[in-house]
């Protein structure tokens, strides 16, 4: 089981290896569809349930690939997580998630 944190340390657990930057990569783009309805769930107003869930997948995507590159490298954490999004053109988002690959041991 990977264990992804946010912090620079995990509580319980001492770092016995560091094995460098981990990056999981994603770029999507909204469907023609997806678009129109998110615009006319914007007329109503509130949460665009549309965008909303086409974020969540692409943050869960570029989560999992950072998981995948982590566990190529050998490590059992990824500490310092981080997510970092762009815009590359309109309607064509890159999404990164990143962190520090570690092995861990626990106390």
């Amino acid at each position: 089981m990977m264990i992804v944190a946010t912090t620079n340390d995990l509580a319980g657990y001492r770092i016995v290896r560091s094995l460098g930057l981990v990056r999981g990569i994603t770029v999507r783009s909204r469907s023609v569809f997806g678009t129109i309805g998110g615009a006319l769930q914007s007329l109503v107003g509130g949460n665009i349930t549309l965008f909303t869930s086409l974020a969540e997948k692409t943050r869960q995507e570029a989560l999992d690939l950072m998981i995948a590159h982590a566990e190529d490298m050998g490590a059992n954490a990824i500490i310092a997580m981080r997510y970092d999004a762009n815009e590359i053109t309109d309607g064509i988002t890159e999404m990164l998630a990143y962190g520090t690959a570690v092995v861990v041991e626990e106390f």
